[in-house]
């Protein structure tokens, strides 16, 4: 059974004629005859009784035609649905990133995004560096924000933002003075440090040297945590700047450049390359790279020629 059989079917039972139908369908009257046998067959009952030129509809056709006429308007509702899609995106993003990104980062992108794309459902799936990639590896999310790079191969990255790492303090402490901390200098205070993930990872190896000095007075999980505790004295601790802007300018914090050489903090949109991406998918992406300042002409590259922007 299929949609041509039901139009078929429908069209006869309107005009009451097989040879009227067939004129309506562009088809000879054999061809209609032949689709109505074939429709019986798989229905396994006649449709129809025929009084010679006359027709008319057996109960099995009459009960069978109710339920055609739903197949069919269900089947252009579907259509139209998907139409309408095309024409006004909605559904559902799922988007997967740490506290930080969440609370610097994504209001502004998730702002521009609704006035957009006002039907489309954006939720936060609040993770950590390494389980936002596995959240976007095992589908649970469609995009995600980490800290670059990352070794997944089968994850496109988008390169959206950069800014660095710095110690932060209170706004008079000592290290504050100097233009650039050393991990020599750090070694005499007190140290909050991220529990895990990559700016952890690359402190530890700057921090090498001077690892037998360092003073660890607390490893926390929680970019908010760091900054209260740090105004409370209770040690300095390394933030990315963007993290941190609003306390610099309202002279709560200071942030000063680790040396010899900044630490450059890199961050991806990624989502899965054997992704299909939807128009507000594809929609989002274009927002975060204007609302990032990465404008038109980088969305071309990201999404066809992925390994141009790969981290």
């Amino acid at each position: 059974m299929d949609f041509d059989q039901l139009h078929t079917f429908l069209e006869i039972v309107r005009l009451k004629s097989f040879s009227k139908a067939a004129q309506t369908c562009y088809r000879t009257q054999p061809a209609i005859s032949a689709q109505i046998r074939q429709l019986e067959q798989d229905l396994k009952t006649e449709l129809f009784e025929r009084f010679g030129s006359r027709i008319s509809l057996t109960t099995a056709g009459k009960i069978f035609s109710e339920y055609a006429e739903q197949i069919l308007e269900l089947r252009r509702r579907a259509q139209d649905a998907l139409h309408e899609l095309e024409l006004v995106p909605r559904g559902e993003l799922v988007i997967a990133a740490n506290e930080a990104t969440c609370i610097y980062m994504l209001p502004g992108v998730f702002s521009e995004y609704k006035k957009q794309f006002p039907a489309v459902q954006l939720q936060v799936n609040r993770s950590y560096g390494a389980r936002v990639v596995e959240a976007v590896m095992e589908n649970v999310a469609d995009f995600g924000l980490v800290q670059l790079p990352i070794g997944e191969k089968r994850i496109e990255v988008v390169d959206i933002y950069r800014d660095e790492i710095r110690v932060i303090m209170p706004a008079r402490h000592p290290l504050g003075d100097g233009a650039v901390v050393t991990c020599e200098d750090i070694a005499k205070y007190p140290l909050l440090l991220p529990k895990s993930g990559t700016t952890r990872a690359r402190l530890d190896i700057w921090l090498e040297p001077v690892q037998d000095k360092i003073q660890v007075s607390m490893e926390l999980d929680s970019t908010e945590m760091m900054k209260r505790f740090v105004n409370a004295g209770l040690g300095v601790s390394f933030l990315a700047v963007s993290n941190c802007r609003e306390d610099i300018q309202a002279g709560k914090l200071r942030a000063v450049s680790l040396g010899p050489e900044p630490m450059a903090r890199r961050l991806g949109l990624i989502y899965r390359k054997d992704k299909a991406l939807s128009k507000a998918a594809l929609g989002f992406i274009q927002v975060v790279l204007n609302h990032f300042g990465d404008a038109k002409p980088r969305i071309e590259t990201a999404i066809k020629v992925p390994s141009v922007v790969a981290g």
